[in-house]
């Protein structure tokens, strides 16, 4: 797996290649209808369009370019990126509140999720109207998103590989095309200067609400970040060269078309699109498939990203745990069935909903502002533990405050307009993940643990004890006590109490997520030499926790350095060197009907036992073999009731 992964990261023409093709879908199609969402329904004007172009390339400049190419791709976690691995990073501050932006921000980028397939397929679908005004494209858009999730199973190294020449031909496209119209009026150029930006902004009236468009030309910047691990930060950066100037160019020859037609209405054009009119008339019809093929992979980068933040969040605990699938041997290559199709039906919603383009654009962008706001929060934190100059942070606080904060603004206006949509989704998304974070921290704060040495005298006694039936030959728990030293006592008294449980040899097992994405550690502590063993996992947070296999693998190493031996103890198999059986036992925690909480803390516990009936059990999460499992529940009492009077009578 590391060899296959250094070689994608390695900087290369065919992961270049690939980088396009998970990377820069998003960002690069946002030529499709950023220019359209800005001109709206207006009459076109010089100020308008030399103000907005002027914003686009600044927008490009120092949010795409600086703040996340440059500076927030330094800010990752042995090469993974997103939010949740920036949180890893910064965690250690012991600053309690920094869950907070982790969480909304994590949350924002799934809800935009929804928004980006369905805008961007509808954008480049609707160019067929510059052909045939009366076609409808709802049925043609959600068949193209229902064949687009259904390839996700596929892993995105194969969708890489089939993606990347389609959005190399694409950024080519978009750079002829714009360099073409370009030529026929020079003086757009002068929109580079930032002077325009600040008229329109400042001076124009109204100009300020023009940034809610302008936004979409960098909303793919998040999940840039988030798709890191796909890819590596050297590819990234060197692909993001030629995909900048290729929309630079494409947005100047849309300016220079626009400049052209002052005083007319985009409506007056067919199609209604300041993209598909810079196309010739030959060349329409290819320039639409190639379009559509692109908003394909636009929706890419953000499918991959969804997949990468919910198994980053089940890691972190804060999302239940759901069923995970690896396609390839990459690293970074998952696919979740449950989110691949509960975003399709989000998109498929979005597209009978909003039914036009022009209708999504109006809901598009107010939650992943909200996601750039907490990635800079972050942020700022990640540059103090890495020591960077005091002015340099609080520059960076003052400048990407007020340029986040004023975009927040302006698209706060679409909040009516079917923004509430997303930031409805959004505050779903956050409800759950707080809601199993602060189950589990209730919870825990009640687990009793108790000495495991205390116990030890007994559990050998046990184990050579011939009245008391043989449970099985090894007897596997797994522990969540990070101290070695102790032990649930759920887990003594399913030993000694529940049903006494003989075994030969009595193994405890542990796994700790840990801030690194990929590390992969065990240790082992024999307490009684042949009789109770104890296993301590650690393991990254991209990491798959298949204790059943990594179980397996430690016991072979130790049967190799002759730690153990695991040869039945019954004679008639053991004779014949045949293994002992391997028993592993789960003990779930239910909420007890005795407890007696305070309303908030009832509540979010029956919410977390709730979302546990929907989510996997605890074997199949830990990849344990259902036939060799027994799943044991106890009750967690968490506040004891008052005590009962009752009076005995005669």
């Amino acid at each position: 797996m590391g060899k296959d992964n250094h070689l994608v990261h390695k900087v290369s023409a065919g992961a270049l290649l690939v980088t396009l093709g998970i990377i820069f879908g998003d960002i690069g199609t946002s030529t499709l209808y950023v220019m359209k969402a800005i001109v709206g329904k207006n009459p076109i004007s010089a100020d308008l369009v030399m103000g907005a172009i002027s914003c686009v390339i600044w927008t490009l400049t120092l949010i795409t370019t600086f703040k996340y190419v440059i500076l927030t791709l330094r800010a990752n976690n042995k090469g993974e990126g997103g939010i949740f691995s920036l949180f890893t990073l910064v965690r250690r501050t012991k600053v309690k509140w920094l869950l907070i932006p982790a969480v909304i921000g994590g949350s924002a980028l799934l809800a935009d999720g929804i928004i980006t397939p369905s805008i961007s397929v509808s954008s480049a679908v609707e160019g067929l109207r510059a052909i045939n005004p009366d076609i409808h494209t709802v049925p043609i858009v959600i068949l193209i998103l229902t064949l687009l999730f259904t390839m996700q199973q596929f892993g995105t190294n194969f969708i890489g590989k089939f993606f990347g020449p389609i959005m190399l031909v694409w950024f080519l496209t978009l750079a002829v095309l714009g360099f073409s119209e370009l030529s026929n009026n020079w003086s757009i150029l002068r929109a580079i200067n930032p002077k325009y930006a600040y008229d329109l902004l400042v001076l124009h009236p109204g100009g300020f609400w023009v940034l809610s468009a302008v936004f979409l030309c960098t909303t793919g910047a998040e999940a840039l970040y988030s798709d890191l691990g796909h890819c590596g930060k050297d590819n990234i950066r060197i692909a993001w060269i030629f995909v900048k100037l290729s929309l630079l160019l494409n947005y100047l020859g849309q300016g220079a078309w626009l400049l052209s037609h002052e005083g007319k209405l985009l409506s007056d054009f067919a199609g209604g699109n300041p993209f598909y009119s810079i196309m010739p008339e030959w060349f329409l019809v290819t320039g639409i498939i190639i379009a559509t093929a692109a908003a394909v992979v636009a929706s890419q980068a953000l499918i991959s990203a969804a997949f990468t933040l919910i198994n980053e969040a089940i890691r972190l605990n804060f999302w239940p745990k759901v069923k995970l699938v690896y396609p390839t041997l990459l690293k970074g290559q998952i696919y979740i069935p449950s989110i691949n199709w509960l975003l399709w039906l989000g998109c498929v919603f979005a597209v009978l909903h909003f039914r036009e383009s022009s209708n999504m654009e109006s809901a598009y962008g107010l939650t992943i502002i909200i996601d750039m706001l907490m990635t800079s929060t972050l942020l700022l934190f990640f540059m103090y533990l890495k020591r960077y100059n005091v002015f340099f942070i609080i520059s960076f606080a003052v400048i990407y405050y007020t340029i986040e904060f004023s975009f927040l603004v302006a698209n706060l206006a679409k909040f009516l307009h079917g923004g509430w949509i997303s930031v409805l989704i959004s505050v779903f998304l956050i409800s759950i993940m707080l809601i199993w974070y602060k189950a589990r921290r209730i919870r825990n704060r009640y687990v009793e643990f108790v000495k495991l040495s205390d116990y030890l005298p007994i559990l050998e006694d046990l184990s050579r004890d011939l009245s008391v039936y043989k449970y099985a030959t090894h007897l596997v728990y797994l522990t969540s006590a990070n101290n070695r030293d102790e032990i649930e006592s759920k887990i003594i008294y399913s030993i000694m109490h529940k049903q006494p449980k003989r075994a030969d040899i009595y193994w405890f097992v542990h796994v700790d997520v840990v801030d690194e994405p990929y590390r992969m550690e065990y240790k082992v502590s024999e307490f009684i030499h042949d009789d109770v063993i104890r296993i301590d996992f650690r393991l990254g947070f991209r990491i798959d926790p298949r204790v059943n296999l990594m179980f397996r693998k430690v016991v072979e190493d130790m049967v190799k350095n002759k730690e153990v031996d695991i040869t039945s103890r019954y004679r008639s198999l053991n004779k014949n060197n045949i293994i002992g059986d391997f028993r592993f036992i789960v003990i779930e925690k239910i909420l007890s009907y005795e407890n007696e909480l305070p309303f908030y803390e009832k509540v979010i516990l029956d919410v977390h036992q709730f979302l546990k009936h929907l989510s996997l059990s605890e074997a199949r999460a830990f990849g344990l073999d259902t036939s060799s499992v027994t799943t044991e529940t106890v009750p967690l009492i968490i506040s004891p009731p008052r005590e009962i009077n009752l009076v005995r009578v005669s």
